[in-house]
């Protein structure tokens, strides 16, 4: 694979950043843009609160040049590794006053009486600016989602969403809006479309730019781990502080971006976020739609991608329970060959899958449910937002006439990967979709799994919740079953 050197190039605000990774070099590629920022002079406004991309005071925003405008994402900066910025505009707090005039989400907040103790302002105030770059008038549900993941001890936050809803309506033009072309100018400039190989003497991170490139990296380097996002992975780093030897990142992949319908389903690049999947899929895909508004936060959806979540093989994965119900199946790509595998037989155990070192996960495609059938997803958690499930699930139901001729029903959170329920599942077929039906069904629905205990949830508790979610299921229903 050719490459063009050990140096990661980015724009921090206005300034041409070059960071080299020479044999010798201490910084490791994986460094986070936390870190990273931290250790320049001048970069202490981005926090550390929790390294795992759970309070948002690290929260920084990138632009990137996209068909000739500059596209506005905020992101944690303790989950996101530095090559990440590669050819792109990194915005920090300390880049939002111009001179000694305040941005106007600063302002906003200073009008609203929107900080007390500030450790949390920082990071609020560029989930702010994101929302101002990319919203004119926002409701409340659109504001809610961009400060979901960010916590604050000690202001309260209506007087922040209460200036989020005035610094969005009035829109007033900032220093960013008059220099975009500029800037749009010399991201474009700087791609080269040449993978990245930084080489150091205690890790090894490739970064290709084109799906050939990033197959023969794979072919060539199989003991790489793959960076499709990282809002897992980088928690080895963060949280256990492992050294992650090598790493192929493909987050920047653009062929593995896309999102596509026929007459037959939907196509779905592995490296689509899931905040634009999110975006895309309202229309046909509502159950899915529905699951991804309480998927992970902005920052974290912004950067996480579908084929990540599903290569993670968590047994609490978000998207897989619902993905086992839409009979979902997973393209496996490697440099010579590529396979259509069930997403049920993708999965083969606790973090297992049956992926081989050579393949990549390039494509899901999700059949368009048939006519009537009924597809919904579930997720209990302790929070609402920005918690990892105790239990979730994935059904979809079949029927005529009051009769189940098919139904899909599936758990995470209940077993070492997500599983269905198939003795419930052929005992409810060709039954009537009944409640004295479904109070049987969950008798057998509870001697079905043997959960674990853990911090979460115990094990009857887990059982008694999978219950309830199919009796909820039938309540939703009962009078849609054909």
């Amino acid at each position: 694979m050719t490459a063009s050197g050990n140096k990661v190039r980015f724009l921090l605000n206005n300034q041409l950043m070059e960071v080299d990774f020479s044999w010798e070099s201490t910084l490791l590629p994986s460094v986070t843009v936390l870190n990273y920022l931290r250790s320049l002079p001048g970069y202490k406004g981005v926090k550390e609160g929790c390294a795992e991309g759970d309070c948002g005071a690290c929260t920084v925003v990138i632009a990137e040049a996209v068909g000739g405008e500059l596209e506005y994402k905020t992101l944690d900066s303790c989950l996101l590794f530095l090559p990440a910025l590669h050819n792109k505009q990194l915005i920090t707090v300390e880049h939002l006053a111009d001179n000694d005039h305040l941005h106007p989400v600063q302002a906003a907040m200073v009008a609203h009486n929107g900080s007390q103790c500030g450790y949390c302002t920082p990071g609020i105030v560029m989930s702010l600016f994101g929302l101002y770059k990319n919203h004119s008038a926002p409701d409340r549900k659109v504001i809610e989602q961009a400060l979901a993941g960010n916590l604050c001890r000690c202001t309260g936050y209506q007087s922040i969403i209460s200036a989020a809803a005035e610094v969005c309506k009035s829109r007033d033009y900032d220093k960013f809006a008059a220099s975009a072309s500029g800037i749009t100018a010399r991201l474009e400039a700087m791609k080269t479309g040449i993978p990245l190989e930084l080489l150091t003497n205690r890790q090894r991170y490739y970064k290709p730019f084109n799906l050939d490139d990033a197959l023969r990296c794979r072919r060539e380097v199989p003991e790489a781990q793959v960076v499709a996002g990282a809002t897992d992975l980088a928690l080895r780093q963060t949280k256990k502080r492992e050294l992650l030897p090598v790493l192929l990142d493909i987050s920047d992949v653009e062929a593995l971006k896309y999102f596509t319908e026929s007459p037959e389903g939907y196509t779905i690049g592995a490296g689509l976020s899931i905040e634009s999947l999110r975006q895309s899929c309202a229309a046909g895909l509502p159950a899915l739609k529905n699951m991804l508004d309480w998927f992970g936060s902005l920052q974290i959806r912004n950067v996480a991608t579908l084929g990540g979540n599903i290569a993670s093989a968590s047994p609490i994965g978000d998207t897989l329970p619902l993905l086992y119900a839409y009979d979902v199946w997973v393209k496996l790509q490697s440099a010579y060959s590529e396979r259509m595998v069930p997403v049920g037989d993708f999965i083969t155990g606790y973090r297992k899958t049956c992926l081989r070192p050579d393949e990549l996960i390039t494509a899901v495609f999700i059949p368009k449910p048939r006519p009537g059938t009924i597809v919904a997803s579930y997720k209990v958690s302790k929070r609402r937002d920005m918690d990892i499930s105790t239990v979730s699930a994935g059904f979809s139901l079949n029927s005529r006439n009051g009769t189940v001729t098919q139904i899909v029903l599936a758990y995470g959170g209940m077993a070492a990967q997500t599983v269905r329920a198939v003795k419930t599942e052929q005992f409810l077929t060709g039954r009537a979709w009944s409640f004295p039906v479904i109070r049987e069904a969950m008798a057998i629905l509870e001697k079905e799994f043997t959960p674990l205990s853990d911090t979460r949830a115990g094990a009857a508790y887990r059982s008694l919740t999978a219950r309830n979610l199919l009796l909820k299921f039938y309540e939703e229903t009962e009078g849609e079953a054909g």
